[in-house]
C-alpha cells in the first residue's frame, strides 16, 4: 500500500559542525497514484469543492506537518 508521506535518510558527514537531522520527510501528490482519471469519479458539491481545493475526493490530500502533534504544538515547544 502506498503512503503520501515518504522518508529518507540524510547523509551525515563526520565533519558536520551541527547535529544532523537523520531522517527527512516529504509528501507526494495523489495524482501520482491515480493514472488516467476514470469516468464516473465521485465529485464534491461546488461549495465543498472550493473549501477542499479540488473537485474530486480522490485528489484531496491535506498537508499535515510531521513536526507538529495533533494539537498543533511543535516537538521543540514542550
Amino acid at each position: 500500500m502506498h503512503t503520501f508521506r515518504k522518508k529518507y535518510r540524510v547523509y551525515a558527514s563526520p565533519y558536520d559542525p551541527c547535529p544532523p537531522m537523520t531522517k527527512k520527510t516529504y509528501e507526494t501528490p495523489p495524482q501520482l497514484y491515480l493514472g488516467f482519471q476514470p469516468y464516473g469519479l465521485p465529485q464534491y458539491q461546488p461549495p465543498e469543492a472550493l473549501r477542499q481545493g479540488t473537485l474530486w475526493p480522490a485528489l484531496y490530500a491535506p498537508y499535515h506537518s510531521p513536526y507538529k502533534d495533533k494539537y498543533g504544538k511543535r516537538e521543540a515547544d514542550e
